[in-house]
């Protein structure tokens, strides 16, 4: 009887608006090796699918040999675990639906499971974070965009079609600003990244008071926060309509599935209390009343770029094994 080994390294892929991340991790999530490309220098999708396959197969050739491992898990914005694919990605550089997990598999010769970026970040936060011990909670990932995901009594709710959690894409102001989905007033538009820029551009032209932020010729949701640091009145004010807006929009998601907690990731959420105080409270005041006071909302304690490999992972160890090479 010919006996094969058990592989016990797989490939965790991130592929961000910016960053496409990528490591080899073990079967306790211990990191062998990582590194990243830049997912803007790939505006062809064809040329980002050649990137990607080789510079996983030389990542793992200089660090015991691509024989070594298992499979592969990627995590995206709009990624769609049913059928491997990403979906008309707004906040991507292509268009359409990309049957990534099936390109990468062809060109890799080994199983390559695919799913939304929110959902990948719930599993980390699972396995490896703030949520781990839970069974009903809601991750937010919040940077360019806004995705969500929920667990319920411990099990991730995808939806008939790999949709659930699109909580960026609801209406929070009817007729309000244009998404990059095409829709209007969706929450996405006033609390990512963009949006907060916006309501700060909004405010100057509003008021006369000073502010640092007239001095900024290109403003970003990050400088807005360091410049709340320093006590810039508008810019605290920037956070604070943000926070109310994102509290009305997480009482609705609440009062539906009713979570222990809240956990609020990525880029914006590094703004902290300046985006959690108004959040906080717009939340107590809309959630359903038997709720409040019973759902924390918290900022995760884990690296984003770490713990979205992580979740990436856990897809690559889900997917049943497949390989050109046996």
């Amino acid at each position: 009887m010919k006996l094969s080994s058990i592989k016990k390294r797989v490939v965790g892929v991130d592929i961000g608006t910016q960053h496409t991340t990528y490591a080899i991790v073990d079967v306790r999530g211990n990191f062998i090796a990582y590194d990243q490309f830049a997912t803007t220098d790939y505006p062809d999708v064809t040329r980002f699918i050649d990137k990607l396959a080789t510079a996983i197969i030389e990542l793992a050739e200089a660090h015991g040999g691509y024989g070594t491992i298992r499979s592969v898990g990627i995590s995206c914005p709009n990624g769609v675990y049913h059928s491997g694919s990403i979906e008309n990605p707004p906040n991507l550089p292509w268009k359409g639906v990309i049957p990534m997990a099936a390109l990468l598999r062809d060109r890799l010769g080994i199983a390559v499971a695919l799913g939304n970026d929110a959902h990948n970040t719930a599993l980390g936060e699972k396995m490896y974070g703030s949520a781990h011990g839970m069974k009903n909670f809601i991750v937010l990932n919040l940077g360019v965009g806004l995705g969500s995901c929920f667990f319920s009594e411990g099990h991730e709710h995808r939806g008939a079609n790999g949709y659930a959690g699109e909580l960026g894409h609801t209406c929070i102001e009817e007729n309000g600003r244009p998404c990059p989905c095409g829709l209007k007033g969706c929450l996405e538009a006033y609390v990512a990244s963009a949006g907060i820029v916006q309501t700060a551009h909004e405010l100057m032209a509003e008021s006369t008071k000073p502010s640092k932020m007239r001095d900024v010729e290109h403003l970003d949701s990050k400088l807005i926060a360091q410049l709340c640091d320093e006590g810039d009145e508008l810019a605290i004010e920037v956070y604070r309509r943000t926070g109310h807006i994102f509290g009305r929009g997480l009482a609705t998601y609440a009062t539906l599935v009713n979570p222990e907690a809240i956990i609020v990731t990525g880029g914006v959420s590094h703004a902290g209390h300046w985006l959690l105080d108004p959040t906080r409270e717009s939340f107590e005041q809309h959630v359903f009343g038997n709720m409040r006071g019973k759902v924390r909302i918290i900022q995760s304690d884990l690296d984003d770029a770490e713990r979205d490999v992580l979740g990436a992972s856990a897809l690559a160890w889900d997917v049943p094994e497949y390989s050109l090479f046996k």
